[in-house]
């Protein structure tokens, strides 16, 4: 997707003429079925005008220009993409990310790698801007074909920071930034002129529709699949590129994890995101960072199928690594480094169950016992994602448990996750789940004809099934088949066969394997098993299908959603449950964002099909 493409000349007269942020704004509503914000077409308007000054101290004139383009498998935009050759005809791409802060607001941040921006009332910790386009830089080398070919296009990346001026102890020119700088450049508002020499060094001879065109006709390379590169990354190195607001969550925690030798106080950072924004991405990529500085960490979740698969995949030399939150009730006050808490909506009240040995009772709540273990508590959550009512993760229970541990407000450090790398690197997509469950904006959202992610409402389960069987055709394993809890779930037959619960007309199909559930996201048997909240909450898959019980029905009389319990058989979840109706909308928020680029729905309740068809745009 691109907001904006054209020849330099008629870039730099769309901004004379001050067209630019009208053009925008409209590919803007057309691409995204919404309003743009009145920054950001301040931002277009102020930041483009400096741009094209650049243009002009760099003479380049039959060069080619894009305006706001997404980048691969993600929601990230680039703010400029330059398209042009050099003096020896080299064809270039050039990255240019554009920043309108000032001296005034930003400040240092103690945490290696990132600054503190101000906006009013409001300071963001984020990555310094390097790292940012650096993140870029890696990103369309890993995905986009053209830079590995035998005659690859060169890339180049740069940020322009058009307000900004060089001091004496400057901030973004700090000397730990300097081998940073030295790869990226980093362009002041007194720069412009170097900045002019830097794109007529790579852009000089012009031909960019070409390079233009070689670089968009590109083959895309495939996605990268956590646990395809799990074993990978822990052994190895970092498989993942950062980026955007993944960068200050990671650069955060590597600080505070590296310097608890230094500190006895305890520490607490906290990463908020939605489905798809890279939380386990980013917990893995610490847990092997950590690991090979000699750090006693530990990853925890509350999925026996999450934490199991990954036992499986590391095998037993690293197994002991991988825990449940559970596991903590016997540990000394900071026996441990770091615990990393993936998933952490899904705490529990208490680690004790009917099976728990007496010995092994702490008498403290879940949450008490994670963070007085350890030294450095991370969590990685989304409260949404809270499925039954015996799960209590929650930012505010994670304060209020740190504060019995005298956490001081300063050693708990929060950051938020919006990029989405799932769903077609679509964020309108996960909001219009939610706006369609009622969980999000009140007014109506529609999702566009032209949203990257498909989706496809489907008249019959067994088209249903054929459309994910041909899917695991084209790549084994690629697709699932998910269903709200609406059937009895049988234990396997004496001779290993699984029962069909899953049943409607004449359509019928098992529910993952009761002995190895753990197994169906990865395992061959999966795509032959229907599977739960339970077993797909935490995995990816590029396209799922969802069988939508009559559980959690539309009633179009009243305009809202209406649960229906006495067609669920999650005893867990509608037994005494108050809130019932909230967690079945969070469990079908979770199985609607489980793919990367198709998502195909068959509907039990017609009423409910009805509703979400009128919200779907056609044409």
């Amino acid at each position: 997707m691109r907001l904006y493409e054209n020849t330099i000349e008629q870039f730099k007269s769309d901004v004379i003429e001050n067209k630019i942020a009208g053009i925008l704004t409209k590919n803007f509503e057309t691409s995204f079925g919404r309003r743009t914000s009145s920054s950001e077409i301040h931002s277009w308007s102020n930041s483009l005008n400096f741009v094209k000054n650049a243009f002009d101290y760099s003479d380049l004139k039959d060069d080619y220009v894009v305006v706001e383009y997404q980048i691969p498998y993600s929601s990230s935009r680039i703010d400029v993409l330059l398209f042009g050759k050099d003096i020896s005809m080299k064809e270039n791409v050039l990255v240019i990310e554009l920043k309108q802060w000032s001296n005034e607001n930003v400040t240092e941040s103690k945490n290696e790698g990132n600054v503190i921006v101000n906006y009013g009332r409001n300071k963001i910790e984020t990555e310094h801007p390097c790292l940012q386009v650096q993140g870029y830089h890696f990103w369309l080398n890993d995905f986009v074909s053209v830079f590995e070919e035998p005659q690859k296009i060169d890339l180049s990346s740069c940020v322009y920071c058009h307000n900004y001026s060089r001091n004496t102890n400057d901030i973004l020119y700090s000397p730990r930034f300097k081998i940073l700088i030295d790869k990226y450049p980093l362009f002041s508002k007194d720069d412009i002129k170097d900045l002019g020499q830097y794109l007529s060094k790579r852009l000089s001879q012009g031909d960019g529709l070409e390079v233009f065109n070689h670089f968009i006709k590109s083959p895309i390379k495939p996605s990268k699949k956590l646990l395809e590169h799990t074993k990978e990354m822990i052994n190895k190195q970092q498989i993942f590129n950062l980026i955007d607001d993944q960068i200050p969550a990671y650069n955060a925690i590597m600080h505070k994890a590296m310097a608890l030798s230094s500190s006895k106080k305890k520490s607490i950072i906290i990463v908020k995101g939605g489905p798809g924004t890279g939380k386990s991405v980013i917990a893995l990529e610490v847990m092997a960072e950590l690991m090979r500085k000699g750090k006693m960490v530990y990853h925890a979740t509350g999925s026996s199928a999450f934490t199991n698969t990954l036992r499986n995949i590391l095998g037993a030399r690293l197994k002991s690594q991988f825990k449940f939150f559970n596991s903590f009730s016997q540990h000394k006050d900071n026996s441990v480094d770091v615990l990393i808490c993936d998933e952490a909506h899904r705490i529990r009240k208490t680690s004790q169950s009917r099976y728990t040995p007496k010995s092994q009772i702490s008498g403290l709540p879940q949450m008490d016992e994670i963070i007085k273990c350890a030294k450095l508590s991370i969590f990685f959550i989304d409260e949404m994602q809270i499925v039954r009512p015996t799960e209590i993760g929650s930012v505010s229970l994670i304060k209020e448990s740190g504060k019995k541990f005298e956490v001081e407000d300063s050693e708990i450090l929060e950051f938020e996750l919006n990029t989405q790398f799932r769903c077609g690197g679509s964020n309108s997509f996960l909001v219009w789940v939610e706006n369609v469950l009622q969980i999000g904006l009140d007014e109506p959202l529609y999702l566009d004809k032209q949203e990257k992610m498909e989706i496809k409402i489907v008249d019959s389960p067994n088209k249903l099934k054929k459309m994910i069987d041909d899917k695991n055709k084209e790549k084994k394993n690629s697709a699932r088949i998910v269903a709200g809890f609406c059937w009895p779930w049988s234990q396997p037959k004496e001779d290993g066969t699984l029962v069909k619960d899953v049943k409607i007309g004449d359509f019928e199909m098992p529910w993952e394997n009761k002995n190895d559930f753990w197994k169906w996201a990865t395992d061959d048997s999966g795509m032959e098993q229907v599977g739960t909240v339970y077993t797909s909450q935490g995995f990816e898959f590029d396209y799922i299908g969802i069988i939508f019980g009559n559980d959690l029905i539309f009633d179009k009389k009243i305009d809202t959603w209406i649960a229906k319990p006495e067609n669920s058989y999650d005893q867990m979840v509608k037994t005494n449950n108050t809130n019932f109706i909230e967690h079945l909308k969070n469990i079908y928020r979770v199985l609607l964002t489980r793919a990367h680029k198709g998502c195909y729905v068959y509907f039990m309740d017609k009423d409910t099909e009805e509703y979400f068809k009128s919200r779907i745009r056609r044409n």
